[in-house]
């Protein structure tokens, strides 16, 4: 579904190049975004699928990881409303040489620019391209920190800051996610997350119930994350 013109102001102040192109340039743009929604846990991009594009999301969330040899999910990054995904269009980065598979973790409104558009304003518009592998870049700082998580850290540290994020992320002390969830976005598995919860909550730190985990004491939880 084509964007609305109401739509393009969002559009615009999220693309940093758009000032950068010409008037043929922007209304051949224009004219190749799409407006595009998931539904949560959809797979939009795993490895060998077709490049779609570029992503900009309206709202909801997207969640970029890798996968493991055994099936095991070490999240990468995740996209909140009103960033970018260039990692959907990964075919047009050509130093990205691995795979990743992108899921919407809930349901999710977004802009796509389609790939042959974004690929010949690559080419014609340094700007673009500058674009494409500045937000690469950034999302590689996410990926090492990803990676410095899993490499370095003990898991109580690993944990508790991915529940410190969640709290500030959704403003809430009452986290409703499941211990599998927290295994794939944390790169574990559901055992060892359920073992360290139980720790947490002996500890005065959470409270569980079903699909759902209350931080009781939120100085303690961050004492945890230094």
């Amino acid at each position: 579904m084509m964007v609305k013109k109401e739509e393009l102001a969002f559009i615009r102040s999220r693309l940093d190049f758009w000032d950068r192109l010409s008037e043929r340039e922007a209304d051949f743009l224009e004219s190749n975004i799409s407006a595009v929604s998931y539904k949560k846990d959809y797979n939009l991009h795993s490895a060998g699928s077709q490049c779609q594009g570029v992503l900009l999301i309206k709202n909801g969330g997207l969640r970029v990881y890798i996968l493991s040899e055994d099936g095991r999910e070490v999240t990468l990054y995740r996209v909140s409303s009103g960033e970018v995904c260039v990692f959907s269009a990964s075919c047009i980065l050509s130093h990205i040489t691995f795979d990743v598979h992108i899921d919407a973790e809930q349901d999710t409104e977004a802009y796509l620019i389609h790939i042959s558009a974004f690929s010949k304003l690559s080419d014609e518009n340094v700007y673009v391209e500058n674009f494409a592998y500045k937000n690469a870049v950034e999302r590689f700082s996410d990926v090492m920190w990803a990676m410095e998580q899993i490499l370095f850290m003990s898991f109580d540290k690993r944990l508790a800051i991915f529940l410190a994020d969640e709290m500030a992320k959704t403003n809430s002390t009452s986290l409703y996610i499941t211990q599998e969830q927290i295994a794939r976005y944390i790169g574990s598995a559901r055992e060892v997350v359920s073992r360290m919860l139980k720790v947490f909550k002996a500890e005065g730190i959470i409270e569980q119930t079903r699909g759902a985990i209350c931080v009781i004491d939120k100085d303690k939880l961050r004492a945890l994350t230094k």
